[in-house]
């Protein structure tokens, strides 16, 4: 830390209190009064900053976020018993649905994580159902198996500087992590844009798993080789390195980068050159070589294991010395300095200290980084030598891990601090924080995946995009794990929601975007970026073709400085002190989930197809959302003479874009399709701008006569389709006009229809039978938002359902009914 006094100023973040009472924190008040250039946008911006922390899903932490899709999304991702997914099962008769966990006063904070690998990640998600989260991601510690932690939230007074630092800045509620994995494939997508060695061959093995990937040198090529070819400067700023330096217990929780740093399992950056490694080696040498001479060994087996870890080091100190780096060429040489800056120069940067606070009366001591964690990155900022792109890895006890007390939101801040400590520095700065993957802890929001381009059966995607790069097929699960007898089979991702708050002078405001983004987002905003601003095109060609259609480049987060206005932040009373986190250790277990009839459950919402399904728990009111260019309609039509029903995509493409856009889609269908038993089935789709697509399917694939289509998509985006199909079925079309207008077709109905506003205020209409008419909504009032059931006065089982918001270009608001 800069000085103890300061650290203890401003520890109270570790408890994810605010460093002072009713105010703003003060690292966020100096980042919003800092102004950047009159006219300017973000590509005057000089420094682009990322800080991607760790294992916390977007719920769990946002999902009572004012203005995000969040707790009151009203038109929820539903499985097969048509149940909103807030509901989860384990046994089909009790149910959990998400519950409070309060940071203070249980010790949630100190009950470390939940299952986050591959495995669970793919089980929770079973094949677009979406109902197993309480089975895959169940605590593995025994004391906890009763407790369903995956629904646990934490809400504003739990954790109040994230709070402020997204009613500040823009927040994006649909990020999602790029793969259903735990850390490492998920930075690996973060850094390089894939998974496999050969990243359009679907038969590279994926990468899917931690331990295929830390320390395995892998060589497939980094985004930031790709900087230093075009000559744009670049560091990874961390106190020290995950490899061994001689760190242990609780030096390496608070003081090593928690193996956040993917460049470090890079064969071309070669981290064993580090001088703490190097170091450290030549320790453990002198120290193995006197224990051969002094230890008894149970057997030779365990002697030779002494002797060929004293060998591996003895190789190390030859094959990475410091004469040997001197031989490598100048390039290798600096990518490796750039992605290792560590902070020598602080004499303390491997210590701890003690010290001692008073929390409930006792007086309590805690280990704490006796040097400045940030040494490095803060005399940069203060030398005006910050590069082009920076990263930060965080320590273990700062990274938000959920097996760590959550201390992160004093990193965050302190990153803030740093950043504006130089107001030059920060005037030309973007800092985007995001997270890697969401641990155990569920989202509702089910991710977008691809179909398996050759086979149809499982959906469509735009021309031209082959989409067996982003699959594990079963053989290729078996080849991957060594194990003949392995049968899961999964696309890779996206996977589930995680936050991101994207802070510069060009997004403060307290803005929600709601584009799909995932980790090569941030990669493809750098390629736009350098574009731009300096001609380079500095290309990550490892993102799939999928990826880069349906994920965008963060750049609609951005405005011009003269749209942007003071953003209305609620200020936060919370006392600041030390122990809040600590005195939680020893309080009781989070107990306030609530059990619930789960057969109750699915017959209420049998009876109420039409109910919204929001929780009604969260902040009340709406956000500035920034425009999207989703000008997208979706409609089904029936040909009886073919009998076949086909659906309609299309994403018109006229709205402003700075890449190739296209949108992702999941529909589902709650009916008989093919054989008996199959009463729910899930289809991927992604539909290009300026592509017309469509998918069909034979109506006597549905046995009982009867479709349930429903379509969901980013921000709300929602249709259903609920027919019968023995009976004569009109032609309804809904499609956007021009600003915020939305026109709907109908045509060819032999009886009264009824068109109904579900959510925003109109008057029902009646559409009487035998005529033609396009009826035209002004959704001025709604702020563009939208939810029209149309179904004939006489049959309540055949309904057509649009809703979601006309994006016409221009900024807007987020979903009044999600803020009611």
């Amino acid at each position: 830390m800069s000085s103890r006094r300061d650290f203890l100023k401003k520890a109270s973040l570790f408890a994810g209190a605010t460093a002072l009472t009713n105010v703003i924190p003060e690292s966020i008040q100096k980042a919003l009064a800092i102004e950047a250039a009159p006219g300017s946008t973000y590509l005057d911006a000089e420094h682009i900053v990322f800080l991607m922390q760790e294992n916390r899903s977007f719920d769990h932490c946002f999902g009572m976020l004012k203005g995000v899709r969040g707790f009151n999304d009203p038109r929820t991702y539903r499985g097969p018993d048509r149940v909103p997914v807030w509901h989860q099962t384990m046994d089909g008769e009790k149910s959990y649905g998400p519950f409070h966990l309060d940071i203070e006063n249980t010790q949630v904070t100190w009950m470390g994580d939940l299952p986050h690998s591959w495995r669970d990640m793919v089980m929770a998600r079973n094949n677009g159902k979406m109902d197993k989260w309480l089975l895959a991601k169940r605590p593995g510690n025994q004391k906890y198996r009763h407790i369903p932690l995956t629904m646990g939230y934490y809400e504003r007074k739990d954790i109040p500087f994230y709070y402020a630092f997204a009613d500040a800045f823009t927040v994006c509620d649909q990020h999602f992590c790029s793969s259903l994995t735990g850390t490492s494939a998920n930075r690996s997508y973060f850094w390089t844009g894939t998974v496999r060695e050969n990243p359009r061959d679907p038969n590279s093995v994926a990468h899917v798993d931690n331990g295929q990937i830390n320390y395995r040198d892998l060589t497939w090529k980094t985004y930031p080789e790709r900087l230093q070819e075009a000559g744009i400067s670049w560091k990874v700023y961390q106190n020290e390195l995950s490899l061994p330096v001689g760190l242990t217990g609780e030096e390496e929780d608070w003081l090593a980068n928690f193996t956040d740093n993917n460049l470090e399992f890079h064969k071309q950056y070669q981290v064993k050159f580090h001088p703490a490694y190097q170091a450290y080696a030549k320790r453990r040498i002198t120290e193995i070589e006197h224990e051969l001479t002094v230890a008894r060994y149970a057997s030779q087996e365990a002697y030779q294991k002494v002797v060929d870890r004293l060998n591996n080091f003895k190789k190390d100190v030859e094959q990475f010395s410091a004469s040997n780096f001197a031989k490598l060429s100048k390039v290798e040489q600096e990518i490796h300095e750039r992605a290792f800056t560590t902070n020598t120069n602080d004499p303390d940067y491997h210590k701890l200290e003690k010290i001692s606070y008073t929390a409930n009366g006792k007086t309590v001591d805690v280990q704490v980084p006796k040097g400045d964690i940030f040494h490095q990155f803060r005399k940069d900022v203060q030398d005006n030598k910050l590069p082009a792109v920076s990263w930060l890895t965080a320590p273990c006890r700062f990274s938000d891990h959920p097996s760590s007390p959550w201390y992160g939101a004093w990193y965050v801040s302190e990153t803030l601090d740093i950043l504006t400590s130089n107001p030059e520095v920060w005037k030309k700065t973007i800092f985007v924080l995001t997270y890697d993957e969401n641990d155990g802890y569920f989202d509702h929001a089910m991710p977008f995946v691809p179909p398996l381009s050759n086979k149809p059966e499982t959906g469509r995607v735009a021309k031209g995009v082959d989409t067996q790069d982003e699959y594990v097929t079963v053989e290729q699960e078996r080849i991957r794990t060594n194990n003949p007898e392995a049968s899961l089979e999964s696309p890779i991702g996206l996977g589930y929601r995680v936050p991101m708050v994207i802070a510069s002078p060009w997004s403060k405001g307290g803005w929600v975007n709601s584009e799909v983004f995932d980790h090569t987002s941030s990669l493809q905003f750098m390629e736009h970026f350098f574009a731009k601003k300096t001609g380079k095109k500095v290309l990550e060609t490892n993102i799939s073709a999928w990826r880069r259609l349906v994920c965008g480049d963060l750049t609609s987060a951005f405005r011009p400085i003269p749209e942007l206005k003071k953003p209305a932040i609620d200020f936060v009373d919370r006392n600041a002190y030390l122990g809040r986190i600590h005195a939680a250790k020893d309080k009781q277990l989070p107990g306030n989930f609530v059990e619930q009839d789960y057969k109750s459950i699915i017959r209420e919402f049998q009876l109420d197809g039409v109910k919204h399904y929001g929780l009604g728990t969260q902040e009340k009111g709406t956000k500035l959302a920034n425009a999207i260019p989703y000008d997208l309609d979706v409609n089904l039509q029936v040909d009886l003479s073919k009998q076949r029903l086909t659906m309609f995509f299309e994403l018109a493409g006229k709205l402003k874009a700075n890449k190739k856009i296209g949108v992702p889609l999941i529909v589902t269908n709650h009916t008989v399709y093919r054989e008996q038993g199959n009463s729910f089935q899930a289809w991927n789709f992604a539909v290009k701008a300026g592509e017309q697509m469509s998918y069909s399917w034979d109506m006597q694939d549905f046995l009982d006569g009867r479709v349930s289509f429903t379509v969901y998509g980013p921000n709300g985006y929602f249709r259903e389709f609920k027919l019968e199909l023995n009976k004569l079925i009109p032609r309804i079309i809904g499609y956007q006009g021009k600003g915020q207008v939305w026109h709907l077709k109908v045509d060819g109905v032999k009886e009264d229809f009824l068109i109904k506003d579900l959510a925003y205020g109109m008057k029902d209409t009646l559409h009487k039978a035998g005529r033609t008419k396009v009826y035209s909504f002004d959704l001025q009032d709604s702020h563009g938002w939208y939810d029209f059931l149309v179904r004939p006065i006489s049959n309540e089982q055949i309904t057509y359902r649009f809703a979601g918001h006309v994006d016409h270009g221009k900024s807007s608001r987020t979903d009044p009914l999600m803020g009611s």
